[in-house]
């Protein structure tokens, strides 16, 4: 049986080995971090040397690291912070017509004060358009923002920092989604200038299950979505999840030290990628090409053909891609990413996502080729695409 070949990192990754090693020895580690005998300061070790290690990787203190129970949540979580209930109350939540869904929900803002900012045609924010929103929003009350660093479909990367500034000259805050980006660029919180940032453990090679928000200045009160106890210092209720966020600390620890030679080497071999999708497909349309993208993702469409069809023959093939997000598995609707940059949806609907990962190899990717022209030369061909 050929073996299985994983192209869906965006997705999910496996497990690293220091994750895995922590998250088993963290299961015989029984008791609650919150009680005050040995073995409950055994797993509250464990919970802070973890909290240590996701603080390091975005550069922020501590403290301010909020363990939740992965990206959505903490989505949830920073929207949370615009309600009112506790400190400010924002007028308006800006979002960029890109994000996340549990983002475009709004969280408990009401949807008549959710506005959608547009990007172009690379899928970049439009920053003149985000500038006069902020300028007639003058005299109201503060705007929370929320953009994410980098696209999980696209792989194009948010120019944050600058949509930090003229947010923080308006008043407002800023929320950014770092899921995909954390790991594979830079992400300190500081040089973002974002108020608050997610981080999700099994997109670096932690458990599932687990997550982060993280704040820039224990100024920013959050307003807890789980109340009860006073775990995570008040900001969400329930017993830590000891044993996955073991393995997240070590992903994170993993992570920085390996990171900048991991992103040069997938970067390399997305370029190989990519030009090989050219060569062999010269009609192909690879999304975001011009701007920067993460340097593990390709978005990539080719003219006559349905993603879900490729999807399916690359599976047969043992390659497994990606439709789109995950989240979004199953339904067979046009990508908001692909709408909000103004692609025709007949060649929206040919698209799909390959994203490459730490141990991805040069034969990888010629293998992944090899299907490219086998697949696409069979759907055109065979003119069952369309």
């Amino acid at each position: 049986m050929t073996e299985r070949l994983y192209l869906d990192w965006n997705a999910t990754a496996p497990m690293r080995a220091e994750a895995r090693a922590a998250f088993l020895a963290a299961q015989d580690v029984w008791g609650n971090p919150s009680s005050v005998h040995s073995e409950g300061r055994s797993a509250r070790r464990l919970v802070e040397e973890a909290r240590e290690n996701v603080a390091r990787l975005v550069g922020a203190e501590t403290q301010n690291v909020v363990f939740t129970s992965g990206g959505t949540e903490a989505n949830m979580l920073a929207l949370a912070s615009g309600d009112g209930t506790r400190g400010r109350r924002f007028d308006r939540l800006l979002v960029s017509s890109v994000e996340h869904p549990s983002v475009l929900s709004g969280g408990r803002f009401p949807a008549a004060r959710v506005e959608k900012l547009p990007v172009s045609a690379d899928g970049l924010v439009d920053l003149e358009a985000l500038a006069r929103r902020l300028g007639d929003a003058s005299g109201q009350g503060p705007v929370f923002a929320s953009v994410m660093v980098a696209n999980n479909e696209s792989g194009v990367v948010q120019p944050v920092a600058d949509i930090a500034g003229l947010v923080r000259q308006a008043g407002g805050l800023l929320h950014a989604d770092a899921v995909q980006a954390v790991g594979r660029i830079s992400c300190e919180i500081n040089a973002l200038g974002a108020d608050l940032l997610t981080l999700s453990g099994h997109k670096i090679g932690a458990p599932k299950g687990v997550g982060a928000l993280v704040k820039r200045e224990r100024a920013i009160e959050l307003v807890p979505l789980v109340t009860g106890g006073g775990q995570e210092r008040g900001s969400r209720a329930g017993t830590e999840n000891v044993a996955a966020i073991a393995g997240f600390g070590a992903a994170a620890a993993a992570v920085l030290r390996e990171q900048e030679a991991e992103a040069a080497r997938m970067r390399q071999l997305r370029d190989y990628l990519e030009e090989g999708v050219r060569a062999a497909t010269p009609t192909a349309v690879i999304f975001g090409a011009g701007v920067a993208r993460l340097p593990n993702t390709t978005l990539v469409a080719l003219p006559g053909t349905k993603a879900e069809t490729a999807v399916i023959a690359f599976d047969l093939q043992g390659v497994a891609v990606s439709s789109g997000a995950a989240c979004s598995s199953g339904k067979v609707a046009p990508s908001h990413v692909l709408a909000a940059m103004g692609v025709a949806p007949d060649l929206a609907r040919g698209a799909i996502r390959v994203s490459l990962g730490p141990t991805t190899t040069k034969n990888d990717i010629e293998r992944f080729l090899r299907t490219w022209i086998n697949v696409s030369g069979a759907l055109l061909n065979k003119g069952i695409a369309a």
